[in-house]
């Protein structure tokens, strides 16, 4: 019996993987085209009971997960003045090396999640910042990954793809600001110069909030690593 059980708990795990090969390409484009729409629709979906949850896509958190997966593997896969897998040894593996992508670039769905809550005065509780939180988190995926494939560029030997890191860093955050901008105009009814500057506000503390957060997870990676003093 429990031989069973356990043979259709891979049935559903080999299902639900391969089912990232369909869901994955289209979670991705939509979240490109129609960002609002996917952000409403992240809304939308929580009320549902979770087995009927994003049927015909993944869950925000879960997209932004494998898209930083994929960036990790893009980033492993160039040629880079920096060894990526120094910073697989120093985290100890690569998962733990994804789990902090995860943390520092959730920063970001967190903290415009946060700044929507108080821009509506609505009190800051689990239950009212997942729903912000989640369908941010279709909108930081895209963005996450530009920017890294950016830095990806800038880190290539002999400065070859700094004029390719600086466009594609400029077109993930000039992408991002338009999302967010009309974001705040539509869930907050801003005007457009105050929802520019709230932007602007909040991505900069975000910006500096995942930096500090790499910094630390840096330092304690060195900290704890073997033959460390």
């Amino acid at each position: 019996m429990d031989f069973m059980k356990l043979l259709k708990s891979l049935e559903e795990l080999l299902y639900e993987l391969v089912s990232w090969l369909v869901f994955y390409p289209i979670t991705m484009w939509r979240s490109i085209v129609r960002p609002l729409e996917m952000m409403r629709y992240a809304d939308t979906e929580l009320a549902d009971k979770p087995e009927d949850q994003y049927e015909d896509t993944l869950s925000p958190p879960l997209f932004l997960l494998i898209t930083l997966m994929i960036s990790q593997g893009v980033a492993g896969a160039l040629p880079s003045i920096y060894d990526a897998a120094t910073a697989v040894r120093a985290l100890g593996s690569g998962s733990n090396l994804l789990i902090a992508r995860g943390v520092i670039f959730g920063i970001f769905p967190l903290c415009m999640a946060v700044a929507l809550l108080r821009s509506r005065k609505v009190l800051i509780t689990r239950d009212s910042l997942r729903p912000p939180f989640f369908s941010q988190c279709y909108v930081a995926a895209p963005f996450a990954f530009v920017l890294g494939l950016g830095f990806d560029f800038l880190s290539m030997p002999g400065h070859e793809g700094v004029l390719a890191g600086l466009i594609t860093i400029a077109v993930a955050t000039i992408w991002y600001a338009q999302a967010q901008i009309r974001w705040f105009m539509r869930d907050v009814h801003m005007g457009g110069m105050r929802a520019a500057a709230t932007f602007v506000i909040v991505f900069l503390l975000a910006t500096i909030a995942a930096l500090v957060a790499a910094v630390l997870i840096t330092f304690e990676a060195k900290s704890i690593a073997p033959g460390a003093v």
